[in-house]
């Protein structure tokens, strides 16, 4: 989902384009490019993959004057990539969605928040906790991050939307559409979740190596 028109109140924009900022450069602290450099053919599945996912972004319903409603791929790129350049991919994106004026240019602090910073810091969160707290077993990493993470990742992004509007919505008929929308985000949880969980199941049955998330020594070769 992504806000399309400056419904909320300046400093909350203001705010969110700071928090947004500064996960961005905590993303770039980690120096992802260093990857990118010493292997062209991740450079290449990575700029395949933002500009893939950028397209998928034109397929939007528009729910209503302010909100889109489209399928993110947050929690996909953050699995096969990790969130640093996962975070980056939808920078990226929400900057040629400014640059194509699909959204105006105040709310990519927010757009950035809502559709990459919170859905990737929760998938990334779970992954973690599937590395190292739970059995080394490919059908864990599969329903646990794939399938169930994707989904609680598309509602925390979808929560943290209706909760910027409740903190700061000029206009009170946008929060009542907003909380509207919010009864309907368990309807958005599967779409996410099984096309993440059915594009992953193939790239780990041909390509696990393409998975930065996935040792496949740990969760194949040793059962």
């Amino acid at each position: 989902m992504t806000i399309a028109e400056p419904v909320l109140a300046p400093w909350l924009l203001l705010l969110c384009g700071v928090i947004s900022l500064a996960f961005i450069g905590l993303a770039l602290s980690r120096r992802p490019w260093i990857a990118l450099l010493d292997d062209h053919a991740l450079q290449h599945r990575w700029l395949a993959a933002t500009v893939i996912v950028m397209l998928f972004w034109q397929l939007r319903a528009q729910a209503v004057d302010w909100l889109t409603l489209h399928l993110m791929f947050t929690a996909l790129l953050t699995l096969i990539f990790k969130a640093p350049l996962a975070l980056l991919s939808i920078t990226a994106i929400n900057i040629a969605m400014v640059l194509l004026g699909r959204i105006e240019w105040p709310l990519l602090g927010v757009n950035v928040l809502v559709t990459g910073v919170v859905p990737a810091l929760v998938m990334g969160i779970i992954w973690r906790l599937v590395d190292r707290r739970l059995p080394d077993n490919l059908m864990v990493f599969m329903f646990v991050c794939c399938f169930f993470g994707s989904a609680l990742a598309t509602l925390a992004a979808g929560l943290s939307a209706v909760g910027l509007m409740a903190l700061g919505a000029t206009d009170a008929e946008a929060l009542r559409q907003a909380l509207e929308y919010a009864r309907f985000l368990p309807l958005l949880m599967p779409s996410e979740a099984f096309i993440t969980g059915m594009l992953m199941s193939i790239l780990l049955v041909y390509h696990p190596g393409w998975v930065a998330t996935f040792n496949d020594h740990r969760y194949i070769d040793t059962k």
